[in-house]
């Protein structure tokens, strides 16, 4: 299955100049734990970070750092792993796995941002998988229960 028919598409970005207050208000306001940092190339909206709420905890609060003084760009990831949208769910778990990441933008042929998978996306295809074999498990006991009677 390739990830550009489970990831998501709305993706929540931001510049590499905003704000980390800022972009800390949108992560809150979208309900999510990252920024997709992206800048224009060419016509397309192309991923060139990503920042954590876990970035944002480490980086600024733990050490101290005044957020108002940092931008998105100041803490972002750089040199983001993305992976494109017909890739397999498969090799993408192993390159996810390799790169030791949580969350990978999703980009089309020419590197634009066309969605996100996280780890959440992928924990509830396997739980929506598992589901569906626990009851072909339990269909083919009552059918066959059924057949000896």
């Amino acid at each position: 299955m390739p990830v550009g028919e489970i990831c998501s598409r709305e993706v929540v970005i931001a510049e590499r100049g905003l704000s980390v207050v800022e972009g800390a208000r949108l992560m809150r306001t979208h309900h999510v734990g990252d920024l997709v940092v992206v800048e224009a190339q060419g016509g397309r909206t192309v991923p060139v970070g990503i920042v954590t709420d876990r970035d944002v905890v480490v980086e600024v609060v733990a050490a101290g750092v005044n957020p108002e003084a940092l931008t998105v760009g100041d803490i972002m990831a750089a040199g983001v792993a993305t992976v494109r949208e017909s890739e397999g769910l498969y090799e993408t778990l192993r390159y996810m796995r390799d790169k030791g990441v949580r969350r990978m933008p999703v980009v089309d042929r020419e590197g634009a941002l066309v969605g996100i998978l996280t780890l959440d996306d992928l924990l509830g295809l396997l739980a929506e998988e598992m589901t569906e074999l626990a009851k072909l498990v339990s269909h083919e006991r009552q059918r066959e229960a059924a057949a000896r009677t």
